[in-house]
Formats: C-alpha cells, structure tokens, sequence
C-alpha cells in the first residue's frame, strides 16, 4: 500500500558540535534565500505504517515532533501554517521520525542519480543493506542486517512482487528501479501487515501505475490533490491535464544504454498512467584495465558473461471519487541477462525471465462515525523463466534449455481503520487486516525427464490465510505506542524424497535417495511487537521496540532436491524443519530538521531454528554426489537447508551536517557507519555476512546543484563459516557525482523541468569482492566507471 506522509525538512549552518548544532546554528532564515525558494520543497515519504493520515504537513518555525494529529471526523483539514524561507532541499538526507522501527527512504531525485539497475544494487551502500550481487546488474537481491531471501519481503504499491528471487540469487527481481519513483526499506512492526517472511525488513517499491489522485499540471505532480481525511476528492476534477516524463541514461563501464517514459492524464474523476522502459548493457569492466568506449581492448579486461538487457510496460487507471478511489494496472516485465563466474562461462549460462502481473487497489473513507477508512490491494502474477546454457562446454551445438521455473502467484488483502476515540488515557487508532494469498511453483528440467531427481523440486503449492491488528495509542503529543499482532495460516504441499544421503549415484543405486513421497505440511505462525516513540527536546525523537516473530518455512527449504544449474549447487531441502522464531529489539534516535540530520539505530535478534543453507564441502552433478575427500570433484557445491539457533545484532548511524553558507548555496560532511555480527549458539559464525563499513564524504548544493564526493570503506571480512565460504578482503569504494536542477520555460520545447548529471563509480578502481556472494571468488563488481543522465519533465 502507498502511504503518503510529507515532512519538512529545513537546512541551517551550524557547527559540528552535535549539542551545539542542535540547539543553536545559524538558520536557514538568516540567509537571502532565492524567489524559488520561498517555500520548503516537501520530502514524501510512503512508509508502510498501518495507522495512515494524508494530511499534508509542510515547514513551520515549530518543527515537527514527529506525532500525527488526530483530525475531527467531520471537518476538513485545517489550514496550512504559512511556509517560511529554506535552503534548497535537493540531496537532504531523509529521516522518518514517526515511525516505530528504522525507515529507508530513496527518493525519486536519488534513485535517478544513483541509477541501479537492481534493488540490491541502488541500496547496496546503504547503512546496514547490501545486494547479493550474484549477476551485478541483472540479479542481486537486497540483503539487510545479514538476512535475506526468505526473511526480506519485496512489494511494489503494497503488492508482493512475484518471481522467484527468495528461491536463487540468480533469479532477477521483477521491479525495475528505472519505472520507480520512490524505494523504502522498512524494519520493525510495520512489516507485520506483510507477512512473517518479513523479519528482516521489507523492500517497497512505489510508482503511480495505479493512480490514486488526479494529476495536478499546474504543480508538481500529487502535490495539490492527496487524499485528505473527508476529502471530496470529485469537487476537485480535472477538465484534463497530461504530464510527461523522461528519463535516460549512459554508462561507460558496461556500454550500458537505458531509457524510459512515464505519462500521466487525467479528466474528470478518471486518471490513467502509462510506462515503458528499456535497459541494455554489454559484459562490464572490471579493474585494471582500460574503462572508456575502446572496442580494441582484450576480452579479459571485462567480466565474462555478465552482459543483460531488459525491458518493460505499464498501462492503469483509477476512477477518483468523493472519498477515495479504485484502480487496476497491468504491467509485464521481460529480462534476458548471463550468469558470471567460471562455470556461468564456461557454459555460456543466461536466463531469459518474463513475468505479466495484474494488479488492483482501492480506498474510500465513508461518513461514518466508527469508520475512517476501507483499503485493499490484489494482485496476480504469471512467472517464468528458462536457465540456458551449454550441456557440453566444448560443444555448442548442445546449448538448450536446463531449466524452467514457474510462479503463478495471487494475493489480497483489506485493511479497516477505525476513527480514532478517547480512552481518557490516550487516543487510540486501530486497524484490521485480513491477507491471503496462493503460490504455485515448479521448477523442472528437460534434461533428464525420467529422473527421480528432475529439476530442482516438484511442482508444489504454498496457501497463507493470516489477520492482523494494529493498535496505536497517542498519549500526548509527544508520546505514542503501538500494540500490533498477527497470525497465519501456511499449508505447503509437494514432494520429497523420504531421503537424500550426503553421497549417493542414482545411476549406480536408483534407490539410493528413497521413494518419492507426498508431503502436507501445516504451521500457524504466530508474532506480535510493541513499540514507543518518544519525542525530545532540539528535534530529537527516541524509540523503543520489542518483536516477536515466527516463520514458517518457504518451499525451497522443505522440498528442494536436485541441481539449480545457474548458482552451480545441488539443493537439499528438509521436510522436517519447524517453525523460526525471532525475538528482537530495537532502539533509535533520530533527528529529521536542523542543520544537523542524523539516525543511530542498534538491534539484537535471538533466533530459535534459524534456517539457512548449509555448504557441506561435498560436491554433484545432476544425478550423484561425491565426498569432499573425494579426488572426483564435481561441478556442483553440495548444499542442506539445516535449522540451528543463532544470535544478529548489530546497529548503524548515519548522519548529515549542513556546516555553512559557501558561493551561494551550502557546503557539508555526512558520514555512515554499519555492523552486524552473527553467531550460532555454539560461537561458530553464520555463513555470508556483510562486513563491517564505515563512510564519509563532503557536498555543496544550492537551489539548482548538487555536488557530492563520498568514500566507502568496507573492512574484510574474516568471520566466516568453517564450510564452504572463504575470508573477503576490504574495499574502498569512492564515488563522486554533480548534477544540475532547473525549471525550464515551457515555450521553448515544452519540458517544463530538467534535471542532468554525471555520477563516478568506483573511482579507486579497486578490486571489490561481496562477501554476502556465493561467486564473490569469480566474480568482481564493476570497475571505475562514468554515467550521464538526463531526465525531462513535461
């Protein structure tokens, strides 16, 4: 769901001292500011909070605290306070102060700057995420604080985002950050109204594909027509508008072109939305050799088959009415991209993935007493994607098909927020929800069709039924909790061997692995939180939160039984895990106004049956597998899906500081820090753990530059598991970039804003290695490398 809350955020000059800064500094309003900025740009932000308000909220001389009013149920809202004079808002680092866990939020001008072309790789650098950079630039998954797969949820417009991501870090995430035009990670409670395979956070992705307010033309778009508390949103119909967005993009380390078009109209109380985007990159460089557009350079100067294009289209609309809105989008999203790595070129291995989803969401707030809103959101999704590759590396006569995964999945859910009422203790809000959703899944391979160990599993099914409650208190206007629990229903049915020894050859002892047999298996998850938000004196806002969570485990973890061509392992799943229970806390403090903006976040997570992948040392091919003594090595790594206790904890900090006045606009240092460190209960580490980072920089803008150098430094990392996973060296990774914002006169060519830049990467060229990658030993990240972007409104 996409839940708009806008929050001003003013910039001063001040010094570093951290009290000082917060209590005194010279303001934004001692400075001349420009005509165009006279009022405070808004930052929106759509954290998935279950207790919504739209109420717009812009720059007063009172920052905000952070704490939502509670509106009259039959008034309009109130007025505005009058805007005061700001510094430009362009590269504010933004804070979330109102909600009770830690939110990421990368805003539209961020993401087109940033220019990832995967989620893991726009969020790679952020404090305490990374990306499990598989394929770098066409399959890596956001990882955060160490957890990943199963335990991250990634939704698009408060839908799950389909595919098969969760199952194989070479599959490629259907959401294209090129057609998004805001991403949150969001931790804590608020990712309870996802499911339970949200522990460790949710990845959510927002555009306007179904529109959920008319379009504006005369402003910025949904600027004048969100959805206020008893709006009459059809007093407020358009006679027609059409707005037109551009954006584009080249990069030199990989050749890479992309583009893409958003149009939004609307009439009357209908508004439409339509996209289209395309991306195409050649094999990218990597360190040590030349990294301009010389087509002479030696094929060894890239990393072999890492080459990918994709592409993808977007039509919706939604009927606007007094109170509210319904809407329906179809979108299909195409991918063709290679897997790097030794055995990803010697077998010439690519995936070719399209998917086509409906989706469809509404809300209507009614003239009721009790009743202050009604939301839904439904979704289905068609899936596939074939594995092709050589059989024979030295044959190429032999490339095919090796594999096919297919997802149909379906969703819904609907949310109930009831006006909030006097408790004489506090106010309090609550909300409902009820989801369910229907998963199928195969993955089969054509090369040996009569096999017992055909494809990576059998076709098999995943039903989920849950309810949830959210309940918030306001006990004043500086304090607020919230009280929130949710339980599920998961049936998983498919079929398993009844066993799978650490050594076997099916073509030697076709019993050697046991009968298939059918498995129904039924778990009722259970979770709850609480949480506390505390609002302090200079801006400051604490909180508090307690969780416990319960997982059930996903289908690859029971069924799997077979080789997945593409990550190079041979998968073994365990029909007899049980529930995972996580039980965590987390404690913040942030401030989002000032001169100085900055959050610092610490956690600590007790798992009880954490699942995760198991490398024995041992080593198969599609039919057998071998001891790791054994002289016979295979091409594929061994893996179990086993269930031990463990222990996260970890925190992160990042920070910004507007120092002072500089050529007209403002110069400042920012900096980020984050650590996780993850132990079983025996001491020894879990496998595939971010390193610790540490990072900082400097910037200048005004109301149309942004200037900016950061350095990122990653320590190595030596905690590692006893099996199957190698030390990582540290890295430096420098980045610079420079972009330019105006307002263009529409007589000229008819875009009435512009917005271009230059961004560096990599600019140490420095040999960088993920240690969270299963081919981190094959596989470098990109080397230095320069991307242009221009992006035209209209």
């Amino acid at each position: 769901m996409t839940i708009q809350r806008r929050r001003a955020l003013y910039i001063n000059g001040a010094s570093w001292l951290l009290l000082c800064a917060m209590g005194n500094g010279a303001t934004a309003q001692d400075a001349t500011p420009s005509p165009a900025a006279t009022q405070l740009p808004e930052i929106t932000v759509t954290a998935p909070s279950p207790i919504q308000r739209r109420k717009p909220v812009v720059a007063s001389r009172t920052p905000a605290r952070g704490a939502r009013a509670v509106p009259a149920p039959d008034r309009e809202p109130a007025p505005q306070p009058a805007a005061v004079a700001a510094a430009p808002q362009q590269g504010v680092l933004p804070v979330v102060t109102d909600q009770f866990a830690t939110v990421t939020v990368v805003p539209n001008e961020e993401i087109r700057r940033a220019g990832g072309a995967t989620l893991g790789d726009l969020l790679f650098s952020r404090p305490g995420i990374t990306g499990s950079s598989f394929a770098p630039g066409a399959s890596s998954r956001p990882i955060i604080r160490g957890l990943d797969n199963n335990r991250v949820g990634i939704v698009e417009n408060g839908v799950g985002g389909g595919g098969v991501s969760d199952l194989g870090e070479d599959h490629f995430v259907p959401i294209d950050p090129l057609a998004t035009s805001q991403i949150e990670v969001v931790r804590g409670p608020a990712a309870l109204r996802y499911g339970s395979t949200s522990i460790g956070g949710v990845v959510s992705a927002a555009n306007n594909r179904i529109p959920e307010a008319l379009p504006s033309c005369a402003a910025a778009p949904f600027q004048s027509y969100g959805l206020p508390v008893k709006a009459p949103l059809a007093t407020v119909s358009s006679p027609g508008c059409v707005t037109v967005e551009t954006r584009t993009a080249v990069s030199s380390v990989d050749r890479g072109v992309e583009g893409g078009i958003l149009l939004d109209a609307g009439g009357g109380n209908f508004a439409v939305h339509a996209d289209a985007y395309g991306r195409k990159a050649g094999d990218y460089n990597i360190p040590g050799y030349p990294y301009l557009f010389d087509q002479t350079r030696p094929v060894n100067g890239r990393q072999p088959n890492s080459s990918t294009q994709a592409d993808g289209a977007s039509i919706g609309g939604s009927y606007v009415f007094h109170g509210g809105f319904i809407g329906a989008a179809i979108t299909q999203n195409d991918a063709l991209y290679r897997i790097p790595g030794i055995d990803g070129a010697d077998h010439q291995t690519r995936i070719d993935a399209r998917q086509t989803k409906f989706s469809a969401k509404g809300e209507y707030r009614p003239d009721a007493a009790a009743i202050e809103a009604v939301r839904f959101w439904a979704g289905a999704t068609d899936y596939k994607h074939n594995e092709i590759g050589l059989a024979d590396p030295l044959d190429p006569a032999t490339s095919g098909v090796r594999q096919t995964f297919t997802s149909k999945d379906q969703e819904g859910r609907v949310e109930l927020q009831m006006m909030p009422f006097d408790a004489r203790f506090a106010t309090v809000t609550t909300a409902f929800g009820l989801q369910a959703g229907h998963q199928d899944l195969t993955a089969s391979s054509p090369d040996d069709p009569g096999s017992p160990l055909n494809g990576l599993y059998d076709p098999n099914k995943n039903d989920r039924v849950a309810g949830y409650a959210f309940n918030e208190l306001k006990f004043s206007e500086t304090t607020k909790a919230q009280i929130a629990g949710r339980i599920e229903r998961v049936d998983l049915s498919g079929t398993t061997p009844a066993f799978i020894p650490a050594v076997f050859d099916v073509n030697i002892d076709p019993a050697s692995i046991g009968p298939a047999t059918p498995r129904n298996l039924h778990f009722t998850p259970k979770s709850a939180s609480v949480g506390l938000i505390q609002n302090l004196p200079w801006g400051l806002v604490a909180s508090i939160t307690g969780q416990y969570v319960e997982r059930a485990p996903k289908p690859a973890e029971l069924f799997s039984r077979g080789a997945h061509d593409a990550t190079a392992t041979f998968d073994i799943g365990n029909p007899n895990l049980g529930i995972e229970t996580a039980k965590s806390i987390e404690v913040g403090l942030r401030r989002a106004t000032g001169p100085l903006r900055f959050e610092l976040t610490g956690y600590y997570t007790k798992f009880n049956g954490f699942i995760y992948r198991r490398l024995t040392g041992n080593t198969c091919d599609e039919a057998a597998c071998v001891d790791i003594a054994d002289p016979n090595q295979l091409e594929l790594n061994q893996a179990r899906y086993s269930q031990r206790d463990a222990t996260f904890r970890g925190g992160e900090f990042q920070s910004q500081l507007d120092v002072g006045p500089l050529h007209g606009g403002i110069w400042g240092i920012e900096n980020q820090f984050d650590v996780v460190r993850a132990t079983f209960a025996d001491g020894s580490n879990v496998p595939r753990i971010p390193p610790l980072r540490v990072g900082g920089g400097v910037f200048w803008r005004d109301a149309n530059w942004l200037m900016r150098v950061n350095l990122l430094h990653a320590f190595a990392q030596n905690d590692i598991a006893a099996i199957g996973e190698t030390p990582t060296a540290g890295y430096n990774l420098l980045k610079a970039e420079v972009s330019y914002k105006t307002k263009l006169d529409v007589s000229w060519f008819g875009a009435r804003e512009m917005t271009v830049g230059l961004v560096g990467n990599n600019l140490l060229n420095e040999n960088i290695r993920n240690s969270v990658s299963y081919t981190k030993n094959e596989v470098l990240l990109p080397g230095i490398g320069v991307r242009a972007f221009a992006n035209l409104k209209f």
